[in-house]
């Protein structure tokens, strides 16, 4: 079975903690223990995925060395890392797998010039705008029949003008020819910047974990975004996950995952008392995480200039598709059309002697991207607390994809096992929540001294209206 290179994580971990700008001596810190790889792939997702909870399990004994001058060992198995990245799959539900959450039309189609598209149709406004330009019905077959008479190129393109999420596949060379990709080479995998200046604020004194008493406000959902707020919220942050009743819901499968840990709140911006109460919690908060296109969080008053004057010392954390430069930096995207996009469906097609594309195991850009959100947010953190300052942390799907292809490949990558097994039982944990009894896979970056917190439930939805349920607020 395909060995994973420890010595590609050890280069990959040493790269990416000098982006965050944090001490290199926490990395000796680090103990990984190395199994097969389970994930069947050309690319090196096993050691994409265990630098990067690695980076975030360091990034948190920092802050605890930071307020409590106490260093520790963080240990991550490869096998714990590679079950991480398939935590929604592995969720129960009182003993039951959760409902497959791909709508009928969502996937992969050949158009009528033999190209392929993804279409991801999972919101029912994004469905509906499909089935409105297809003309068809809301069945797999109907859509393939009408996409017959599409090229791969127009249906993109109709699609993008109405703000839909369609794209080509593409390979390798003509993504490096793309304006969007040309955009992105002069950027690094993420970026922290400070953008005000300000005396050095230092970590709430006591607590027992790393982020107690820092507080988190995470506009995000899917899974990138949710997977930082939830790696934070292991760390031992009050999270309160914000989102808009006017937006569709996430699967629950997804809702319940992302959300272990959190509170979680309706708030309507597009009313003055939503922004009003955003305003006021974003006053005591943080970090502050969202996941909304570039400048589109802007509009509404929660840029990271205004959130730096609303509170001195912000970390403003953010998420995109496409990264925030280039002529696709304000189109929506998912991580499955950005593997689709970039050209790694095509290579991971070419892998297995195939001319159509095959999806990585997992949803790797998304993953990838929510640990290395938590630790922008981290390092953020660290540096208010040595330097002062409010920080900005930028992550795109996109830059992250380039940096999991840089890593190389995998020669017998396909040998491994299959994308989901049945050996992780070790690796679960059982919560009680509101939703019912869970069992989800537990963090993989193990602390020494302080463990990642176990068992904290994920909160179900309250709204905005005080009169029938008033937000939780900070604790």
């Amino acid at each position: 079975m395909a060995a994973v290179d420890r010595s590609v994580i050890d280069a990959a971990l040493a790269d990416i903690w000098k982006l965050a700008g944090l001490p290199p001596a926490a990395l000796e810190q680090l103990a990984v223990e190395v199994y097969s790889r389970t994930l069947p792939s050309s690319f090196r997702v096993t050691e994409a995925a265990t630098t990067t909870i690695a980076a975030a399990g360091l990034a948190a004994a920092e802050l605890w060395r930071l307020r409590a001058g106490e260093s520790q060992t963080v240990s991550v198995a490869t096998r714990h890392a590679e079950a991480s990245f398939l935590g929604e799959h592995y969720l129960r539900i009182d003993d039951k797998e959760p409902a497959n959450h791909w709508g009928p039309v969502a996937g992969l189609y050949q158009c009528g010039d033999g190209r392929w598209v993804r279409i991801h149709a999972n919101y029912p406004h994004h469905e509906a705008g499909v089935l409105e330009v297809l003309g068809c019905e809301r069945t797999r077959a109907s859509a393939e029949a009408a996409l017959k008479s599409w090229s791969a190129q127009d249906f993109e393109d109709a699609a993008g003008e109405k703000g839909l999420v369609v794209f080509m596949m593409r390979s390798p060379e003509e993504w490096a020819a793309h304006g969007q990709a040309q955009a992105l080479n002069g950027l690094e995998l993420f970026d922290i910047q400070k953008i005000a200046d300000g005396p050095p604020m230092p970590l709430p004194s006591g607590g027992t974990l790393p982020l107690s008493d820092v507080r988190v406000l995470d506009l995000t959902r899917v899974i990138a975004g949710p997977v930082c707020g939830r790696t934070l919220a292991d760390f031992g942050a009050d999270v309160l996950r914000v989102s808009s009743v006017r937006l569709p819901r996430d699967p629950l499968s997804l809702e319940i995952d992302g959300g272990r840990g959190k509170r979680s709140a309706f708030i309507d911006l597009k009313t003055p008392t939503g922004v009003s109460m955003l305003e006021g919690l974003a006053r005591e908060a943080d970090v502050f995480v969202q996941g909304y296109r570039p400048g589109a969080i802007d509009g509404v008053g929660f840029s990271p200039q205004r959130l730096a004057e609303l509170r001195p010392g912000m970390v403003a954390v953010s998420l995109s598709a496409w990264g925030h430069e280039g002529p696709w930096s304000h189109r929506r995207g998912f991580d499955s059309l950005v593997q689709t996009a970039t050209g790694i469906n095509a290579e991971e097609g070419k892998a297995v002697g195939s001319d159509g594309p095959r999806p990585l195991p997992c949803q790797a850009l998304d993953h990838c991207s929510g640990y290395l959100l938590a630790l922008g947010a981290m390092a953020g953190l660290y540096k208010r607390a040595t330097e002062g300052g409010s920080w900005r942390v930028r992550v795109a799907l996109a830059r992250t994809g380039r940096w999991l292809t840089g890593l190389g490949r995998v020669s017998d990558g396909f040998a491994a096992g299959r994308e989901v097994t049945t050996e992780v039982a070790d690796l679960t944990v059982p919560i009680a929540s509101d939703y019912g009894p869970l069992r989800v896979i537990g963090s993989a970056a193990q602390l020494g001294r302080t463990p990642a917190r176990v068992g904290a439930p994920p909160m179900p939805y309250r709204y905005d209206d005080p009169e029938s349920a008033p937000l939780p607020g900070w604790l």
